[in-house]
């Protein structure tokens, strides 16, 4: 058993680094801002302020998908939107099931970027009796029991689960038994899966730690600056903190 492991031999396979696949979201998200604004062509220093990062990191990302834009003109939007989309699996209806109807899962179900961006909420399922039948953004809720069978009817392979921390490992091993392959987690905890079972971890308590962590260091540089400069040792600190891309390394809090 892996914990929190990621498989993904597609991209593997064809040399496009997880972190690579990790930012193809962010240049998607500016190129359709663009394309809605009838862009016809962006630069990478344009695309890449827009998504957040540098443009030496963009074009080599890009160089991935054999796009190299154009000297002097710079990236077609449109190509690049249905470009990336492909890469991604965009370009085909995903059927995914969020397990665990309370007030997260029901924002999950409400959020109306599923269906523009490729998915399709095919079912909601909670263990409470009394949600069964209870319609939520237009679905009526399922029972926790209908699962695998739920999963196999709609041939879901994308699972989201928002259930609390102390069900989540169960509910995730009853969706990879029925055929889930790939499991978006919202309960705060870390979860066990076979081998070919991808899993993406949001955790919002960590990602509130995380701004926490710049909040104290952005106060503590605030007052060494009133004190008449950064102290040589948070300098130091300061530069050991960079990673080698000069990116901040993932904050783990204990």
């Amino acid at each position: 058993m892996a914990t929190g492991r990621t498989h993904r031999p597609a991209t593997r396979s064809r040399g496009i680094p997880e972190a690579t696949v990790a930012r193809l979201p962010l240049y998607l998200r500016a190129l359709t801002a663009l394309s809605e604004r009838s862009v016809p062509t962006v630069s990478s220093e344009e695309l890449a302020a827009a998504a957040g990062v540098n443009s030496a990191k963009l074009r080599k990302d890009f160089s991935y998908l054999g796009s190299y834009g154009t000297r002097g003109v710079g990236y077609d939007v449109e190509y690049l939107v249905y470009q990336i989309s492909r890469e991604l699996g965009l370009t085909q209806d995903w059927p995914v099931v969020i397990v665990g109807i309370g007030n997260l899962g029901a924002a999950l179900a409400n959020y109306g970027g599923f269906a523009s961006r490729g998915f399709r909420v095919a079912a909601l399922i909670d263990a409470d009796p009394a949600m069964a039948g209870k319609p939520v953004a237009g679905i009526p809720v399922q029972h926790s029991d209908d699962l695998e069978k739920i999963i196999q009817d709609n041939g879901v392979s994308i699972g989201v689960i928002a259930t609390p921390a102390g069900a989540a490992q169960a509910v995730c091993e009853r969706l990879v038994a029925a055929g889930v392959t790939s499991i978006l987690n919202f309960a705060p905890t870390v979860l066990s899966v076979p081998d070919g079972v991808d899993v993406r971890k949001v955790d919002l308590s960590i990602e509130l730690q995380i701004l926490a962590f710049h909040e104290q260091r952005k106060a503590g540089e605030v007052a060494a600056a009133s004190d008449g400069g950064v102290p040589a040792a948070a300098a130091r600190n300061e530069s050991a903190d960079q990673g080698p891309d000069g990116d901040m390394p993932a904050v783990m809090p204990a």
